[in-house]
């Protein structure tokens, strides 16, 4: 069995979410919860708040691997560098643990779990209830950080099947 802790960064709010994934393939949700960091008195301290209670939830729950999402280009300059800060303090806290952290594009971690790339956070929280069988409504940040988590476990199945890097799946031109 391996667990897997899943992260959507954000600098107001970061998802987390983790599952276990059994050796037959077998999902099962383990933790969810978002990092509500809008209080703090300064930015610096929510990038601390961050990489804090990062530590704390790895600390309790050992994952063994890590995935987060990638930054996407903001319309508004100021919110893609907060975000990226954000994302970096969430990778600094995983790394400092000693657990590797994957990257995945949104639309990455939306085909491999609504099936398409453009799906809306309606269906990704729909479809993370019906993967995990989860009861009730989702905090939006907590299930995208669950579908994160369960893209990366799709994916590393799929690399030990088929024996190709991940880097290798798209054809070049």
């Amino acid at each position: 069995m391996t667990r897997i802790l899943g992260i959507d960064p954000g600098s107001q709010r970061t998802g987390v979410g983790i599952i276990d994934v059994a050796d037959n393939g077998a999902l099962a949700h383990v933790w969810h919860g978002a990092l509500v960091i809008g209080g703090e008195a300064t930015f610096p301290l929510r990038l601390k708040r961050i990489f804090d209670e990062l530590c704390v939830i790895i600390g309790a729950h050992g994952p063994a691997e890590a995935a987060i999402e990638r930054v996407f280009m903001a319309r508004n300059a100021d919110s893609a560098l907060k975000l990226g800060q954000a994302r970096g303090a969430a990778v600094c806290a995983v790394v400092s643990q000693g657990i590797v952290v994957h990257e995945y594009a949104a639309t990455e971690v939306k085909q491999a779990v609504v099936g398409t790339g453009r799906a809306d956070k309606t269906q990704v929280q729909h479809m993370i209830g019906m993967i995990l069988g989860l009861k009730g409504p989702l905090q939006a940040d907590a299930a995208d950080a669950l579908a994160i988590a369960i893209a990366h476990a799709h994916t590393r199945s799929s690399i030990e099947r088929v024996g190709i890097p991940r880097t290798a799946w798209r054809r070049r031109r």
